[in-house]
């Protein structure tokens, strides 16, 4: 794999192709990326709700009505649509509930490392909640971290996709009844294949030049 040319194949899909669906093997992997993620401390404090049907497409694309609308297609037509959800508090309940898969997982060889660990993730999250006063916005961008990782690896897979924040985000945590079990929507993602007219997949990339971005130390 050569990862420049992955970056250089990936943009955000305009117009997909409907005839055409990730297949099950494919979407494992997909799904794979977005289990496996990284996350600070392992909070991992994101939910996906994954539509391939026209059904589901359907409920998803409620949060494209309106003001919206120009996102409505993309959501419709592509092979899967996922909600990207986020937690909107880290309650102690969800604290053990890591610490105990993580035990299950074999992740500490000793009570003590467990007991650390808890301690440890408890420490960060305090200083997000009072002293920060960001905990929401922190565990938002432990899920833009794995947001990042899907759209990478999905066009690795050679699948296309298109990020999209233009969404109605109380339509869809309402929709979903997403407040009450402790989430809200962030984004949305539609995964599948361009369409042959799709205008930005004929478009040159454009980036900042590498000397404007990169300071290389001696």
């Amino acid at each position: 794999m050569n990862l420049t040319e992955v970056v250089k194949w990936r943009y955000s899909t305009k117009a997909f192709d409907p005839n055409k669906k990730i297949s099950p093997e494919d979407f494992e992997q997909v799904k794979a990326l977005l289990r496996w993620s990284p996350s600070s401390v392992n909070l991992q404090p994101w939910h996906f709700i994954i539509a391939d049907s026209q059904a589901g497409k359907e409920r998803i694309a409620k949060g494209t009505q309106g003001f919206y609308h120009f996102n409505t297609d993309k959501v419709m037509q592509a092979s899967h649509s996922i909600i990207i959800c986020c937690k909107t508090d880290l309650l102690q309940d969800y604290m053990l509930h890591l610490l105990d898969q993580e035990d299950k997982d074999g992740r500490f060889a000793e009570q003590k490392f467990k007991e650390m660990m808890h301690q440890g993730r408890n420490v960060f999250a305090d200083i997000h909640r009072f002293d920060l006063k960001d905990l929401p916005h922190w565990m938002e961008k432990q899920v833009y971290l794995n947001f990042g990782s899907l759209l990478l690896g999905a066009a690795a897979l050679g699948i296309d996709a298109c990020p999209m924040e233009g969404i109605d985000t109380k339509a869809l945590d309402e929709e979903f009844e997403l407040r009450q079990k402790g989430f809200t929507t962030l984004a949305v993602v539609s995964l599948g294949y361009r369409a042959k007219d799709d205008f930005n997949a004929t478009l040159p990339k454009s980036r900042l030049p590498e000397d404007e971005i990169f300071t290389l130390l001696d």
